[in-house]
């Protein structure tokens, strides 16, 4: 038996990487975990390995979709019979390398759409539920907010705007709901054939980090606690 039985919580982008390790790290702890993910084979691969750890259940959701988003709540409050965490993880790199001069409107749109708009649209639909665990919202920022790379544009723009929105958040829901970010520096990452990979863009002319951070170990900055 973990210390947070009966906790519920939902983490977007858990097919993979620091979701993944994110979910993994909350079932150690007892909590139910609903794995949040718009990639069916990666969710499901996600359900498949974590399932021995403790109750799971996978819901494919695009969670730049509000109406995705509020149906999904909905079917993870009444799975769990309670909700008390969102980490909103999710993250989209499609555009990370795109020279600013090529970076298509549909690109920019669809990293904000994923890394921030998500964040808001979680916390407007599960608001309601957190408040009444007294529960909290972590959200997954980035240190590439405040050092950017070249031809990041998108992703440095909507990762400085989920920092901005976790203390408005934390203003406007606190004290009953937490709010709280983790920025995760480089990070290792598998490629799908299992080799490892770094975020950092290969053409980057700046100085490589000499060590790289792993999912699990971002994962364990999430101290998960039961409120008082």
């Amino acid at each position: 038996m973990g210390k947070l039985d009966q906790r519920a919580a939902l983490v977007t982008g858990a097919g993979s990487g620091i979701g993944r390790a994110i979910a993994a790290r909350l079932l150690e702890e007892g909590v139910s975990v609903a794995i949040i993910e718009r990639d069916r084979k990666a969710g499901k691969d996600a359900l498949s390995e974590l399932s021995a750890r403790g109750r799971v259940c996978f819901e494919p959701c695009d969670v730049g979709d509000e109406a995705a988003v509020k149906r999904v709540v909905a079917k993870v409050r009444k799975w769990g019979g309670r909700l008390d965490l969102i980490v909103n993880n999710a993250a989209y790199l499609g555009a990370f390398e795109t020279p600013v001069e090529k970076l298509k409107l549909a690109a920019w749109q669809r990293t904000l759409d994923v890394n921030l708009t998500a964040a808001f649209l979680f916390a407007k639909h599960g608001a309601r539920h957190l408040r009444k665990t007294r529960g909290s919202i972590i959200n997954i920022t980035s240190t590439r907010a405040s050092m950017s790379e070249p031809s990041t544009e998108a992703y440095a723009a909507s990762k400085g705007g989920l920092s901005s929105l976790t203390h408005a958040l934390a203003i406007s829901l606190g004290p009953e709901i937490r709010v709280n970010a983790i920025a995760p520096g480089w990070t290792a990452r598998p490629r799908r054939a299992g080799a490892s990979v770094s975020t950092r863009p290969a053409s980057s002319s700046r100085a490589r980090p000499t060590r790289l951070s792993s999912p699990k170990r971002s994962a364990t900055t999430l101290r998960p606690s039961a409120p008082k």
